[in-house]
């Protein structure tokens, strides 16, 4: 289950990763532009809009129907996906800014479709006569796009939009009753089962990218991805820790906080469940300095290194964003040093095999 779960993860990711230098140029874009940005300019503006409705989803798209059929499935997923926006857009009244973008209709229809194209062409490839391939290639893939560009536009964007808008509305919801740090309970469990990344990219991002259009800044963007739990985690073992454990810290420490590999730390979590208390004293802390300073980033910091922290942090948020971080490194360090001293890491052969095996956890 462990496994699937990280497979999932994976190639929820997947879809995401490779255009995250997308995501950082319309953050970057927003952060200077928008009328409370570092440059406002009404011309420049007006990109906002269509790169987070349309382009960053179809790319979204395009990448999860490429990885399940080469470019014939991207094109479909791209289809797909630009159906969903419309039929979004159209069922919520939603304009350029407002409810999250349709980036988890993207990764839902863009495999999917591909998926789709791959079966039919199985079923009736062979079948094709000789010089007639190319007619059977491109006349197939454009009826069943437009199929799939109908579909999404009636069926599925109505209901990937209402699913979008409800996440949002949660999301608000928490943040409007006080509750918001809680969030990041469910968080930390989902990132030691190695599901960071659909969390971030998959459910936060999107929720992100819509108030950032806005405001310039997103709170979001600071729930997953913030470096200072794992920190705080890992100069705890390498403080109070013993064997494999308390030698493997300082080299996990700069991989994590300065690379901003999390899967780094999660097997420390895994080989002594308690010190999930570690991180938990970290990330709700500094979602609480988070809360009280307005705190937020411009886009979603890929990977969650201190350096894409200082690349994204817009004007006038370094002192919540930064005081948030090393509170929770401070929180999860005091946390996690008392628990090693009540409860030691027993080490096993099998607690080194998992230490060992972090040169080689999925990446993101």
């Amino acid at each position: 289950m462990l496994a699937r779960l990280q497979k999932f993860g994976g190639f929820m990711a997947g879809m995401v990763i490779p255009n995250i230098g997308a995501f950082i140029a319309w953050g970057l874009i927003t952060a200077f532009f928008i009328p409370t940005g570092w440059t406002p300019n009404e011309d420049l503006l007006e990109l906002v809009g269509p790169i987070i409705v349309y382009l960053l989803p179809v790319l979204i798209g395009y990448t999860g129907g490429k990885m399940v059929y080469g470019h014939r499935g991207g094109v479909m997923g791209s289809l797909a996906t630009m159906g969903i926006i419309v039929g979004a857009d159209f069922a919520l009244e939603s304009g350029a800014t407002g409810d999250p973008p349709q980036f988890l209709g993207a990764m839902v229809v863009g495999p999917l479709a591909a998926w789709i194209m791959m079966k039919i062409d199985q079923a009736l490839q062979d079948r094709v006569a000789v010089g007639f391939e190319m007619l059977y290639n491109n006349f197939s893939a454009g009826i069943l796009g437009a199929i799939l560009a109908i579909i999404g536009r009636y069926i599925m964007g109505p209901i990937m939009g209402g699913i979008a808008s409800f996440l949002g509305n949660i999301v608000d919801a928490i943040n409007d009753a006080g509750l918001l740090p809680l969030a990041d309970i469910p968080i930390e469990v989902g990132k030691v089962l190695f599901l960071n990344n659909a969390i971030n990219h998959g459910i936060l991002a999107p929720l992100g990218v819509a108030e950032a259009a806005e405001t310039g800044k997103a709170i979001h963007f600071l729930l997953e991805t913030n470096p200072g739990p794992g920190l705080g985690l890992l100069l705890a073992y390498w403080f109070a820790g013993k064997g494999m454990a308390k030698l493997s810290a300082p080299g996990a420490i700069v991989i994590h906080f300065f690379g901003g590999i999390h899967e780094i730390y999660f097997p420390y979590i895994l080989m002594h469940p308690i010190m999930i208390l570690s991180v938990w004293a970290g990330g709700i802390l500094a979602d609480i300095i988070f809360v009280i300073f307005d705190s937020g980033l411009s886009a979603t910091p890929s990977p969650g290194s201190i350096f894409a922290y200082l690349a994204v942090t817009p004007r006038g948020e370094h002192l919540g964003v930064y005081l948030g971080v090393a509170a929770a490194a401070a929180a999860a360090f005091v946390v996690g040093t008392l628990l090693l001293r009540i409860s030691p890491v027993k080490e096993t052969e099998g607690t080194e095999d998992m230490i060992g095996s972090m040169q080689s956890v999925p990446t993101g």
